[in-house]
C-alpha cells in the first residue's frame, strides 16, 4: 500500500514517515502542498495523510483540488488547529477523517487501515482464502483456526496477494506497492518474504511462476 505524507514539519514528517514503513507502508513524503499535488496527478496511491498548516498552500486547497478533479484518494487530515470550524471545513472540502496533534500513532494506523478497508468495498475485515485468514484491522493472520506469528512486512505482502486472490502479482508490483520507492530494494527480498510466509502457510498456498509473479488461489 502506498501512502503521501505530506507535513512540513522535518521532525514530525521523518518520524511518521519511519513508523509508517514499519508497518510496510511504502510512503513519499513531500514537504509542501505544489510537490504533493503534482506526485498525486502522476501517480496513483492509497492513501494521502495531509497537514493542514503547508507552505504557499494549506492542506484544504489541496483537498479542494484533489476532489475538484475527481481524484476520491481517501484522506486524513492533521492539524494543530483544534477548532470545531476547522475540522467541518476539512470534512467539507471532501477529507474523509481526521486527527488533532497531538495524536497516538496507533489511533492514525487503525484510521489509515480503516480507510482501505473503506476504499476496497469491503464491509468484514476478516479475508479468506483456502484455510487461511487475515483481519487487516488487527494485523492478524490464521490458518485453520490457529493464530500465526508474522512480521510486519510478511503481513502486508500475504494481505496484497489475498485481497487480489486468483490473479498474479508481479514483483514490480510487489514493490511499488509496499516499499519506498527512494529505498533500494535487495533482488532477493521478495523471495526470501515469500519463503518465509510459505514456511508458516505451507508450500502451496503462494503460487509462483517466474517472470510472471505470485498468487494466492481464492
Amino acid at each position: 500500500m502506498r501512502i503521501v505524507l505530506v507535513e512540513d514539519n522535518f521532525i514530525l514528517g521523518s518520524s511518521l514517515k519511519k513508523a509508517l514503513e514499519k508497518h510496510a507502508y511504502g510512503v513519499d513524503w513531500f514537504r509542501d502542498a505544489e510537490t504533493a499535488l503534482e506526485a498525486l496527478r502522476d501517480n496513483a496511491y492509497d492513501t494521502v495523510i495531509l497537514d493542514v498548516n503547508l507552505p504557499k498552500a494549506s492542506g484544504f486547497d489541496v483537498v479542494r483540488e484533489l476532489r475538484q478533479s475527481g481524484n476520491q484518494v481517501p484522506i486524513v487530515m492533521l492539524t494543530a488547529l483544534d477548532s470545531v470550524r476547522d475540522r467541518v471545513t476539512g470534512l467539507d472540502e471532501g477529507a474523509d477523517d481526521y486527527l488533532s496533534k497531538p495524536f497516538d500513532l496507533d489511533e492514525l494506523l487503525a484510521r489509515v487501515r480503516a480507510l482501505l478497508r473503506r476504499r476496497q468495498g469491503r464491509n468484514e475485515t476478516v479475508i479468506r482464502c483456502a484455510d487461511v485468514e487475515i483481519d487487516p484491522a488487527a494485523m492478524v493472520a490464521r490458518r485453520n483456526g490457529v493464530q500465526l506469528h508474522i512480521p510486519a512486512k510478511e503481513f502486508h505482502l500475504l494481505r496484497l496477494l489475498m485481497e487480489r486472490s486468483g490473479r498474479y502479482v508481479t514483483k514490480s508490483d510487489i514493490e511499488y506497492a509496499l516499499y519506498d520507492t527512494d529505498v533500494s530494494v535487495e533482488s532477493n527480498t521478495i523471495e526470501v518474504t515469500v519463503y518465509n510466509l510459505r514456511k508458516k502457510l505451507g508450500t502451496d498456498f503462494i503460487r509462483s511462476i517466474r517472470g510472471v509473479g505470485y498468487m494466492v488461489e481464492r
